[in-house]
């Protein structure tokens, strides 16, 4: 075969070649943008996921910030309840120890008329009576404001609310004991109104284990 003849073929044998090269270069540039757009699809999506994160934490903080400040202002709405309340129960306070002064002026009132008096002179009778009556006013407007009589008689001696004013030797009764009642004492819705004024059983000189009472305190 003539060189001339072989022309041809090498010619074909040229285009396929280059249409091959042109095939592989596309395909390899197609290759590259397809890696390109995954690795940017996946930046993309590391971005979103970061992002989703810091949201969820901003959401997970501002939470918390909301039920700190509920539970301050709940907190402060049951100071405020409580503050109303007391109040209104000690409000009184003073009024109500100036009022106990009276009742002690009624008893003793009562106290001193004599019960021979009582039956035989009909205006100590009737004075008694009104007296008494005032009295059980006083004691029902009392109950009703939460003002509780102290009368200690009987029990042991608590510094919280009695004040002793004497020890008392040979009463048969354990040392601490209060065995006389000089003064009732009151409480007001449970604290303490006014002391109650007492004197208490002393220990003997052979007596052991006895409650030992500061009358100075």
């Amino acid at each position: 075969m003539s060189e001339e003849q072989n022309k041809p073929a090498e010619a074909e044998v040229e285009q396929t070649e280059a249409v091959q090269d042109k095939a592989a270069q596309d395909k390899a540039a197609q290759d590259k943008a397809a890696q390109d757009k995954a690795a940017q699809d996946k930046a993309a999506d590391a971005g979103a996921g970061d992002r989703v994160a810091q949201l969820e934490a901003e959401v997970a903080s501002l939470k918390d910030q909301l039920l700190r400040q509920m539970a301050e202002v709940e907190n402060t709405r049951r100071r405020a309840q409580r503050d109303r309340e007391d109040a209104s129960k000690f409000a009184v306070s003073s009024f109500a120890k100036e009022l106990v002064t009276v009742a002690d002026n009624l008893r003793r009132a009562l106290e001193a008329v004599p019960a021979e008096g009582r039956e035989n002179d009909e205006v100590l009778k009737g004075l008694s009576v009104g007296v008494e009556a005032t009295e059980r006013q006083l004691i029902s407007a009392f109950e009703r404001a939460g003002i509780k009589k102290i009368d200690p008689t009987g029990e042991l001696f608590d510094p919280n609310f009695h004040q002793v004013m004497f020890e008392i030797e040979n009463t048969g009764k354990p040392a601490g004991t209060v065995v006389q009642v000089l003064q009732p004492g009151y409480t007001i819705h449970g604290r303490l109104l006014r002391e109650a004024m007492v004197g208490v059983a002393k220990a003997g000189p052979h007596e052991m284990g006895g409650q030992h009472v500061d009358t100075k305190a």
